[in-house]
């Protein structure tokens, strides 16, 4: 048997599935990871790497009593116990282990914000005291990652710094190692807008020189996300262009561009879902692995890849029915063409 926790709708749902405290749930047939079974974390905090950490959301400690898989954060089990719901308070003294915090994973005294070794943050991750930024080993910033003490900047450290982060001459912007930025992050110089390795760029991100737009690798465009030069549209490799192409999905015409794609669902759904390596625990290596992967006697585990292929067997397994049907319906889905690009076989009702 082993212990852990599970967090549900306020309803006691999970992924569509009614549970029920002081209740047993059998899973027939096999287990499997992100697709088969029911899941739990053995660890309270982890729980919140899959939930918002919201007090409108039922914990509970559970029991799992069959056989059990685990990953990383999460392990799988075909038949598990809710044993109690876990009130808020209690839960907050379950994943703090500092006292008074409202927050997540502290070790300091409270703080209100998330992992922090220092006391009274309302930011995440300071070991500093007093901070209302982030990831500060100084005191009073409200600025991110200082060493020193009273920044309002980023990243800087000396004391009571206005800027951020320059290594650079007459910057007036955040985190510059070129010279005389207005903007952010820019290693070119004479740069007005963000993280910029070109020159005389006002937009951001900018690899290539003069753009106004973002994101563009070639030269003087307003519009975004050009390999191309003097583009007003966006994801143009092309010059003086003012429309953006249309995709070809599965080979096929469609009336999609390629902004309207990386902002679709479909998109999302397969970006976030798709891994191609695990890390694999010790207790759950099998002997050959144990072999093949000797370090595992000091990391604990090993880094298991999954080809092309695997992981997108993998992540089909992980969808929901609704999230298969909204890749079903990308434009002119073709189930042959999937197959032969994912080697998944998507079964029609």
């Amino acid at each position: 048997m082993i212990k852990g926790f599970k967090v549900f709708e306020n309803d006691w749902t999970c992924r569509e599935y009614q549970y029920e405290v002081g209740k047993t749930f059998k899973h027939e047939g096999n287990i499997e990871m992100c697709g088969a079974g029911f899941h739990f974390c053995q660890k309270a905090s982890d729980c919140f790497n899959y939930y918002s950490f919201n007090s409108n959301n039922k914990v509970a400690e559970v029991e799992a009593v069959g056989h059990v898989e685990t990953r990383e954060d999460k392990s799988v089990t075909d038949e598990l116990r809710i044993v109690r719901e876990i009130s808020w308070q209690e839960l907050l003294t379950i994943v703090n282990t500092g006292k008074d915090c409202t927050g997540l994973n502290n070790s300091g005294n409270r703080n209100s914000g998330d992992w922090n070794s220092g006391n009274r943050n309302s930011g995440d991750r300071n070991s500093g005291n007093r901070n209302s930024g982030n990831g500060n080993s100084g005191n009073g910033n409200s600025g991110d990652w200082n060493s020193g003490n009273r920044n309002s900047g980023d990243r800087n450290s000396g004391n009571r710094n206005s800027g951020n982060g320059n290594s650079g001459n007459g910057n007036s912007g955040n985190r510059n190692s070129g010279d005389r930025n207005s903007g952010d992050w820019n290693s070119g110089d004479w740069n007005s807008g963000d993280r910029n390795s070109g020159d005389w760029n006002s937009g951001n991100r900018n690899s290539g020189n003069g753009n106004s737009g973002n994101g563009n690798s070639g030269n003087r465009n307003s519009g975004d996300r050009n390999s191309g030069d003097w583009n007003s549209t966006n994801r143009s490799s092309n010059v003086f262009s003012t429309k953006q192409e249309k995709l070809k999905i599965f080979d096929k015409e469609t009336d999609m561009t390629f902004d309207a794609w990386r902002n679709s669902e479909a998109c999302s759904i397969l970006a976030w879902n798709f891994n191609s390596t695990v890390w694999i625990y010790e207790e759950n290596m099998t002997d050959e692995e144990k072999e093949k992967h000797p370090s595992y006697k000091t990391t604990g585990g090993y880094l298991k890849e999954f080809t092309f292929r695997e992981a997108c067997k993998n992540m089909w397994g992980c969808l929901t029915t609704r999230e298969k049907e909204v890749i079903e319906n990308i434009p002119n889905f073709d189930n042959d063409k999937f197959k032969s690009i994912t080697g998944i076989e998507v079964e029609k009702e």
